[in-house]
């Protein structure tokens, strides 16, 4: 359920707020969208969790004295679904950039890609996507990976609980993951190609859920503002 509020006070005291995130958005345009709304009120604001532009979902926005919990609810699990293609790869691991090499899928059976999901269940180490919002030496990777500068990405360590394939319209897989903190589906999908000796990226990718708080109950960004405006 969505929360109600009484006045714009309660924004300052501390609100967790569960928003919707819209598909080409960045995190922080959600964010500035909605610390705009509060003007001339300066109020802290900040999410929980970046999703990338290409994802859409639930995204935590904490307010006012809240926002000094950001990181608990940042450490909490995560579930998504999304779509991947499989045949092809692309730079980025996603639709961002064009696909730079393609694979014959017409020997892979279902059963083999359902096989497949059982090897990543479980703690598994991956890289981080070239084109990712990390900073290295104070810089976020997209921004040397956008100049052609090479990088070194380093192995973290990330559990995936659950990992099932629910849908399966070649070159179209669908899936849901139940994952960590700091999980990149992006790059679990690139790993599923290979895992398959073959390609994959990801097409379609939506936060369905961060610890108990399910995008069923965010609301939508402009609904949103306009409710903090109507208590301005």
């Amino acid at each position: 359920m969505k929360s109600v509020f009484k006045n714009i006070e309660e924004f300052a005291e501390g609100q967790l707020l569960l928003v919707n995130k819209p598909y080409n958005w960045t995190s922080f345009d959600v964010v500035g969208k909605i610390r705009n709304s509060f003007k001339p009120l300066k109020l802290k604001v900040g999410h929980a969790g970046t999703l990338d532009p290409l994802a859409t979902g639930l995204l935590i926005i904490c307010t006012g004295k809240m926002t000094k919990q950001i990181d608990t609810f940042q450490a909490q699990e995560k579930e998504y679904t999304g779509t991947m293609i499989l045949g092809e790869t692309t730079p980025s691991y996603d639709m961002e950039t064009e696909a730079d090499q393609k694979f014959d899928i017409s020997h892979i059976t279902e059963d083999q890609i359902k096989a497949v999901c059982q090897q990543f269940i479980g703690e598994i180490g991956q890289y981080p996507p070239a084109h990712s919002a990390i900073k290295i030496d104070g810089e976020r990777l997209y921004e040397k990976a956008r100049r052609g500068e090479e990088v070194e990405l380093r192995l973290r360590t990330v559990t995936i609980t659950e990992f099932e394939i629910t849908e399966i319209t070649l070159p179209e897989v669908h899936f849901r993951v139940v994952c960590s903190k700091g999980t990149y589906i992006r790059s679990l999908v690139n790993d599923f190609g290979k895992a398959l000796n073959n390609g994959a990226y990801l097409s379609k990718l939506r936060r369905t859920r961060s610890g108990d708080y399910k995008v069923d109950d965010a609301w939508e960004v402009m609904e949103l503002v306009n409710t903090i405006r109507d208590l301005k």
